[in-house]
């Protein structure tokens, strides 16, 4: 083994985090490739040329030591504090590493989850000396916050490179080259295929690799590709304060943990994100305080399995409380035990700000004790919406998605968050035409569309996915137009049920949260009620119940109350009555 090599692979598992593995690749790199026995290998001179070994002996003291890689391997602090400034790898100044000015244009597609990443490499790159810039014809770099869900996501940003390519060509040269990056899910799971196949990418960072931007941007500039696409066990990026990409929005999105531990067979999430890991409650509480402060009236916790949080920061914390699942549920992966739980953290953050709504995106329905539904009712700002996502209302279809839930009890935890919620909004996810979907396994999902009656669904047909486990195992036997007709029926069903449970609005009254004009109308305003349904009223002026009646117009951030008088399947009409408070104002019928 080269001692390139050797560095290399010590790079690799020391960025996993176990020491054992220095002392392993240390006497690996003696061994490896080598006849002569142990004993012999502090002596390598044996086997060299005295002015070869010298040589490398003077180039190999000025190379990275043992300290430099245990350095990396250090453990990290238990709470949030001020990361230390790092030296820059020797092979980079730190002029170099810094952004000079340069503009940065960000474009993110998928899940909110890349939303929150954007925020998050943007602040990093903030931070070391880039601007930000709206304008395409503006940057100096372009950066594609990328999904790779399903294959039509990515397909749009192969169309999106090739856009790329001629703005690239037609570069002055008075101007500093353009450098164009792939960062996220798509970069996780493509790596070297994006790399290969289109060489105007300078830059490939996966989900976990967000730190080394400016490192790989500085790499960059010298002509060569760079990438990291590395996956961690424990960046969970708590140190980091997005920066938000739309500093007029009333709402943000805080990322409480990263990956996924479900492993369902369909998903490529765990091979592109990693394995779940939680950020430290207190960073979290830290987060939203400061967006509180800065007037925020809407936070949405985010995670792939956000409703599986488990801190186990807080080592008194760590006893052997096992882990309550949803009645019928079960997991594939062995029970986890100890640490604080998400009841925990949405009790904490709910108080924080009796004026701020508390949304959460997106839970698996197994996760879903009596303490979360619970604390849902009793909060008034812990918005009355599940997301609930099925995919499939047919029971041989689940087991074959490895969900680790029956339709009987899926449909059972319905009727128990009714129950335990009175009036709650409910979504889902479905996916058309898996791995030998039958007709029969088909009626059976659009009949639970018409038993549950969601209010918002999110629909598509299905995609395989390398990496995954039906990839493996399952084969891909529904023909494209099969999918397409099972999700043109879906989604003709799901519209036909979410207009009747839509209209039981009408004629009640929302609490609704204003986010800014109506894209269709510049006369009305849109905002959302506590169900996260679309509300469209007109721009008139109103009652300003919280300074003595005045007369005013509703902003961005607003509380406003609405007298809805006409539903679709996705949104609610109507007139708006006064500005109010969410702790003084309550939505009735």
């Amino acid at each position: 083994m080269r001692p390139l090599q050797c560095v290399l692979r010590a790079q690799r598992c020391l960025r996993r985090g176990p020491l054992a593995s220095v002392s392993w690749l240390l006497l690996r790199t003696c061994r490896a490739h080598s006849s002569v026995p142990s004993s012999a290998c502090p002596r390598p001179e044996r086997q060299q040329e005295d002015g070869v070994w010298k040589d490398f002996s003077s180039r190999l003291a000025t190379g990275p030591t043992f300290q430099d890689f245990l350095r990396s391997a250090s453990v990290p602090p238990e709470k949030p504090s001020s990361p230390e400034v790092e030296d820059p790898p020797p092979y980079l100044t730190v002029d170099e590493l810094s952004g000079r000015q340069r503009k940065v244009y960000l474009e993110t597609y998928g899940c909110q989850m890349n939303v929150n990443d954007t925020e998050i490499a943007w602040s990093i790159l903030q931070k070391s000396g880039y601007l930000r810039t709206s304008h395409l014809q503006e940057a100096d770099v372009i950066l594609l916050v990328t999904c790779s869900i399903r294959e039509k996501a990515e397909q749009t940003i192969w169309n999106r490179l090739h856009q790329l390519k001629s703005l690239k060509s037609k570069r002055l040269r008075s101007r500093v080259p353009l450098r164009i990056g792939i960062l996220g899910c798509m970069a996780e799971r493509l790596k070297e295929e994006i790399l290969n196949r289109e060489k105007m990418v300078d830059i490939l960072a996966g989900p976990d690799a967000y730190r080394d931007l400016p490192r790989l941007l500085a790499v960059a500039e010298s002509g060569q590709q760079a990438a990291n696409v590395l996956l961690s066990l424990d960046e969970t990026y708590a140190d980091v304060m997005p920066v938000q990409t739309n500093p007029s929005a009333a709402s943000a999105f805080v990322s409480i943990m990263r990956g996924c531990d479900n492993m369902c067979s369909y998903c490529i999430v765990p091979f592109t994100r990693g394995r779940e890991r939680s950020r430290p409650i207190a960073s979290i509480l830290e987060e939203v305080r400061k967006l509180s402060e800065q007037g925020l009236k809407e936070v949405t916790l985010l995670g792939q399995n956000v409703n599986s949080f488990r801190d186990n920061s807080e080592v008194h914390f760590n006893n052997a409380v096992s882990t309550n699942l949803s009645r019928g549920f079960s997991t594939n992966y062995k029970a986890k035990q100890g640490g604080l739980r998400f009841a925990h953290l949405l009790d904490q953050v709910s108080r924080i700000d009796p004026e701020m709504r508390i949304r959460f995106t997106s839970p698996h329905p197994k996760d879903f004790p009596d303490e979360v539904l619970q604390l849902i009712h009793e909060r008034d700002n812990i918005c009355k919406q599940i997301h609930l996502p099925a995919q499939s209302g047919s029971s041989r279809v689940l087991e074959a998605m490895r969900r680790g839930y029956s339709r009987e009890a899926y449909v059972e935890l319905i009727q128990h968050i009714r129950e335990s919620i009175p009036g709650v909004s409910l979504s889902s996810d479905f996916i058309a035409g898996f791995c030998g979907e039958t007709e029969e396994d088909h009626l059976q999902t659009v009949s639970l569309l018409r038993e549950v009656q969601y209010n918002i669904g999110f629909l598509f047909a299905y995609s395989m996915r390398q990496k995954t486990r039906a990839y493996h195992r399952l084969k891909d036997n529904i023909p494209e137009e099969v999918k397409l007709r099972r999700l043109e029926e879906l989604i003709t069903v799901f519209r036909e049920e979410a207009t009747k449970a839509n209209k039981s609005f009408v004629g009640c009254t929302q609490l609704v949260l204003v986010e800014g004009p109506s894209k269709r109308s510049a006369a009305d305003l849109c905002g959302r009620n506590d169900g996260n349904l679309k509300v469209i009223f007109p721009d008139v002026e109103m009652e300003d119940v919280t300074d003595s009646g005045l007369r005013v117009r509703a902003q961005p951030g607003d509380y406003v109350l609405v007298k809805i008088t006409s539903a679709s399947s996705q949104t609610l009409k109507g007139h708006v009555l006064r500005k109010t408070t969410l702790k003084d104002s309550t939505a009735h019928c």
